[in-house]
């Protein structure tokens, strides 16, 4: 036989044997009896026939029944009976580095109406499948999570879904459907990634703390709007077994998250991220709690504007928060901020002293004389920290206690005060106005726990289209314009005879050397008109009493004649009151008889007139006119007076 020969038969019997190799293997795995399984995977046993028939109830055999067994085959080789098992090669479940994995199980005791997750308080080993299913682990989405790192998990029992993929084994379109939407929830509460608490872009403003509202356990009772803090337990609900067990309950939590990473079960629990809350400098947070017991209410007998509470009660709470930053949950209460510092109200459009002016306008007047002026004006206010709670309590917070309370008093206030002015009174006594003003309001300030400290009054302005008031304040603009031209003038005169002198002074300067002489000069005549008056002095002293000597003597004089004028004069009159006396009665009739008789003679005798008349004057038939005649009768008369006794009255005639 030759060499080739030879070659061809080895290389044909070797061929046949790789064959017969071949066959047999195909035969080995066809009949099921090796199974080789890689290390990063494991194999999930499935038995296709057993002698105790098929599962009864449940999904996995766990008494060697015809299904899926509970125990997984690791990496290597397996020999199996012949044609009665399968195996299901499957990869393992990864989940990432800081991620989280969630366990949904298929099988084991159904969820109780009201639980929403399955507990995992009494198992919660997913390892160890027989022993999940027979201590009563409970079907569906677990409570507990997967952590990083690689978990050997029989994929027939439990579907485990991680950022990357989901692991399962043989779902039918209803349940793949089912777990599909499960994911979009998880990757819509961002479920597979921690929650991370961290400041924003370094800006302290804008630190984060995080609500929590948890998704399973008891509801919450009535009138209960946040859910208790149970305390530390739980783990910042990392664990929920221990929430529920610390007697935690669904719903929205009191309790807050801070900075920090917490891995929660997202299904469990949802978080909000909200902001701190930061109270400024200058300003001092009061507490309004929607949640807690009822407390007693601590405002004293005195206050009858509502209750104060002490701190973690449901209520308006009697110490305010201090400036800082607080983690506080805005579900479970809200921080009304109230100024510490003085702040400005300002009743005028368009411009603000604080946030809480901004409706506020020129208050509108009606003035003594009927004019409509609109007042422009600001407050100063302080409130004391200590008072703030019951301000809040009494309005609600700042804003409303200006636009309800202090804008109508204030207003009512100054429109009572004009009607008592008229406009030219209200410009003029401006100052006195506000003096009165801050004296009135402050009592009012202080029944609404509000510190008075000072009001601006700025100058009435007329309404739009209203010319009559800028008339008036042209007219006002005049007057003052003339009283300051008639300063102008009298200091212009100032400053004339100012000038004037000057002037003099200067000229003066000029004539200094003319001055002097003229001074000296000035002297000498002084000192000899000095020696003048001197000499006329002594003339004049000289002269006086000459003078008063001549004086005493016509004084002695005088007083001679007037004491001798005196006793003439006391005389004479002595004589006339013994005249007057004779010439009373009987003796004044003939006395005046005997003046006339010797007046007539005297007359007679001067004018040479005849006694008895040759010419007759008087009528004709009548009786004599003449004085002889008219002598007689009255003579005639006086006798037949002193026949009868009596007096008569002689009337004579003309």
């Amino acid at each position: 036989m030759s060499w080739s020969d030879l070659s061809g038969s080895v290389l044909l019997s070797l061929l046949i044997g790789f064959g017969s190799i071949g066959a047999f293997a195909l035969l080995l795995y066809a009949a099921g009896i090796v199974r080789y399984i890689p290390n990063d995977r494991v194999g999930v046993v499935e038995k296709l026939w057993s002698a105790t028939g098929s599962v009864q109830s449940g999904l996995l055999a766990l008494d060697g029944e015809a299904g899926f067994q509970p125990a997984l085959r690791r990496g290597g080789f397996h020999f199996f009976t012949p044609f009665q098992y399968r195996v299901h090669i499957h990869p393992m479940v990864s989940v990432t580095q800081g991620k989280i994995g969630y366990v949904f199980a298929r099988d084991g005791v159904d969820l109780p109406a009201g639980q929403t997750l399955a507990s995992n308080a009494e198992v919660d080993d997913f390892l160890d499948v027989r022993s999940f299913l027979q201590h009563g682990g409970q079907k569906g989405p677990q409570r507990k999570v997967l952590r990083e790192g690689t978990h050997v998990i029989n994929p027939a029992l439990f579907v485990v879904m991680t950022e990357e993929a989901t692991y399962a084994l043989n779902m039918d379109a209803h349940e793949r459907s089912y777990y599909e939407r499960m994911r979009g929830l998880l990757e819509e509460r961002n479920a597979f990634s921690p929650v991370v608490i961290k400041e924003k872009s370094g800006t302290h403003d804008s630190d984060q703390l995080a609500v929590v509202t948890v998704q399973d356990g008891p509801a919450l009772s009535r009138d209960e709007l946040l859910a208790p803090d149970v305390g530390d337990a739980h783990n910042s609900f990392q664990e929920p077994e221990r929430f529920l067990a610390a007697g935690g309950r669904r719903g929205r939590q009191e309790r807050v998250l801070v900075e920090g990473t917490y891995y929660i079960n997202r299904l469990f629990a949802t978080v909000e991220f909200i902001s701190k809350t930061i109270i400024p400098v200058g300003f001092v947070g009061v507490v309004v709690s929607y949640t807690g017991a009822r407390g007693e209410d601590v405002s004293g007998s005195e206050y009858s504007h509502g209750e104060l509470v002490n701190a973690g009660c449901r209520g308006v709470w009697r110490e305010p928060l201090m400036p800082g930053k607080y983690a506080f949950n805005t579900y479970a209460g809200k921080i009304e901020l109230v100024p510490t510092t003085n702040f400005v109200l300002m009743w005028k459009s368009g411009e603000s002293g604080s946030s809480f002016d901004s409706n506020l306008r020129e208050i509108t007047l009606i003035t003594k004389d009927a004019f409509e002026p609109q007042l422009p004006l600001s407050v100063v206010v302080h409130i004391d920290y200590r008072k703030a709670p019951m301000v809040v309590q009494r309005f609600g917070n700042v804003k409303q206690l200006v636009e309800q309370t202090l804008d109508p008093m204030v207003s009512s206030y100054f429109k009572n005060v004009s009607q008592t002015h008229t406009f030219i009174e209200l410009i003029q006594s401006r100052s006195e106005l506000q003096t009165n003003a801050s004296r009135d309001m402050r009592e009012r300030f202080l029944a609404y726990s509000l510190e008075f400290q000072e009001v601006l009054i700025g100058t009435p302005r007329p309404q739009a289209g209203d010319h009559k008031i800028e008339a008036i304040m042209a007219q006002l603009r005049d007057r003052q314009i003339a009283r300051e031209q008639v300063e102008t003038f009298a200091q212009k005169e100032i400053a004339a005879n100012k000038q004037r002198e000057l002037n003099e002074a200067e000229k003066r300067a000029e004539k200094q050397a003319e001055l002097t002489a003229s001074l000296v000069d000035i002297s000498i005549k002084e000192n000899h008109g000095a020696a003048a008056v001197k000499a006329a002095e002594k003339r004049r002293q000289e002269v006086e009493a000459l003078a008063q000597g001549e004086r005493y003597r016509q004084e002695a004089e005088g007083q001679g004649r007037a004491a001798a004028i005196r006793s003439v004069g006391e005389a004479e009159g002595a004589a006339i009151r013994a005249k007057s006396e004779a010439l009373e009665g009987e003796g004044a009739d003939k006395q005046l008889m005997q003046t006339v008789m010797l007046r007539l003679a005297e007359a007679f005798e001067t004018a040479r007139v005849p006694l008895v008349p040759q010419i007759q004057l008087g009528t004709p038939g009548g009786e004599g006119g003449n004085a002889f005649g008219t002598l007689l009768g009255l003579m005639t008369a006086l006798k037949a007076r002193e026949l009868e006794g009596g007096s008569a009255t002689v009337q004579p005639r003309t």
